[in-house]
């Protein structure tokens, strides 16, 4: 019989691609790693890595069985959670991971919602963007994570989970107001030669805010990278830069600082759960008090 949690460390090795982002991903030791990999060759009867330089790769039983991990994963969880579903009701812990700007839009109002429907449920908010969010989630290191995704930038979604969209939030144009006249006439092309404000890389945020950009006809010079975008907006209220943000994140701008929604889709607020775990009493009670929730701000 194949060991479950063995089978987890070849997917990752299969996503990450180094043994040492496996070891910190597990909170184990390389070597550790190594040792659980020769101990699933010898459960599947197969070499399952081979060495490529100074690392390792997956031979094609490995890839095999890598591919097969998030399906038996999803068949464990749907177990779990049919015994789960004969408690009385959602009980204990509930860790739940959320993207910085939708805790005061989701977060606090799901620990409310949850409060009075469930007071036997204790919801536990982590703040995390969605990069850090989905290895915590697969890891089992929290229950639930509120996320986003761009539709536009064509991301496949993460193996092994299943989304569930909560809604839309436009993308919006953060500009000196002086800029105003030759955006009204020229679109984005008008800030060509304008500063911009980004979200550090990698973010999806960033990759937008280029894809826009370059859709404009031209590839943005980013001066200043702030985590925090709402915060930003003040490096544009200086007359000399300008961002783009969803609008969640626009509520009040700062005095000089003008702010546009931008045409089509922006991103698609979404809560993500590990696949199986949909039917387990907690997270269906958050999924359930997510999907109702009146959010504003949009």
């Amino acid at each position: 019989m194949l060991d479950v949690k063995r089978m987890v460390i070849l997917r990752d090795l299969a996503e990450h691609g180094k043994v040492t982002a496996v070891a910190d991903l597990h909170r184990v030791t390389p070597s550790a790693v190594s040792q659980q990999l020769r101990a699933l060759e010898a459960e599947a009867g197969a070499v399952l890595v081979e060495r490529d330089g100074r690392g390792l790769r997956l031979t094609p039983a490995g890839a095999a069985l890598a591919a097969a991990c998030d399906p038996v994963l999803a068949a464990l969880e749907r177990a779990e959670g049919a015994v789960r579903a004969l408690d009385a009701g959602p009980v204990g812990e509930l860790h739940v991971g959320c993207a910085p700007s939708a805790l005061a839009t989701v977060a606090a109002p799901l620990v409310a919602a949850l409060a009075a429907r469930h007071p036997g449920l204790r919801p536990r908010i982590v703040q995390a963007d969605p990069e850090d969010a989905l290895p915590l989630l697969r890891g089992r290191r929290l229950d639930l994570a509120v996320t986003y995704a761009y539709p536009l930038l064509g991301a496949p979604p993460a193996s092994g989970t299943t989304a569930v969209p909560l809604f839309d939030d436009p993308l919006c144009l953060a500009l000196p107001e002086a800029l105003l006249p030759a955006y009204g006439r020229d679109g984005l092309a008008a800030l060509r030669d304008a500063d911009w404000v980004s979200a550090p890389a990698p973010s999806s945020c960033r990759e937008m805010l280029v894809h826009a950009c370059r859709n404009a006809g031209f590839t943005p010079r980013i001066a200043h990278e702030c985590g925090d975008l709402r915060a930003g907006l003040w490096l544009v209220a200086t007359g000399r830069a300008a961002s783009i943000l969803p609008k969640l994140l626009c509520d009040a701008p700062p005095p000089g600082t003008a702010v546009v929604e931008l045409p089509g889709r922006g991103r698609v607020l979404e809560a993500l759960v590990r696949a199986g775990t949909e039917t387990r009493p907690a997270v269906a009670a958050a999924l359930a008090a997510l999907t109702a929730l009146p959010v504003t701000g949009r």
